[in-house]
């Protein structure tokens, strides 16, 4: 799979895991050069605390369009260290 926003694939990955119609890409497969920091966060009733990161590509920012959970609930263990995006970042497949 393939996160891909204003042109450029910001991640890359055979190693998704899809939740909730999500795919959450694993850290390493995520080009961080693209990734800015956010205060903005969320709670997820079932799945915890999410953090967020601001997509910056080419000079535009594509606000909070990424997120991760640092301690996710057990029940969402298995996304700890991975990110998804959303916002207008397309995810692909690589077939």
């Amino acid at each position: 799979m393939k996160a891909i926003w204003n042109g450029t694939v910001i991640a890359d990955s055979h190693d998704t895991i899809l939740l909730e119609n999500n795919h959450y890409f694993p850290d390493e497969a995520v080009k961080k050069q693209y990734l800015k920091e956010s205060a903005n966060t969320s709670t997820c009733p079932w799945k915890g605390k999410a953090n967020y990161y601001h997509v910056e590509v080419n000079g535009e920012l594509n606000e909070n369009a990424a997120w991760f959970y640092a301690e996710p609930s057990s029940a969402a263990k298995e996304i700890k260290g991975h990110i998804a995006f959303y916002n207008g970042v397309e995810i692909e497949s690589d077939d």
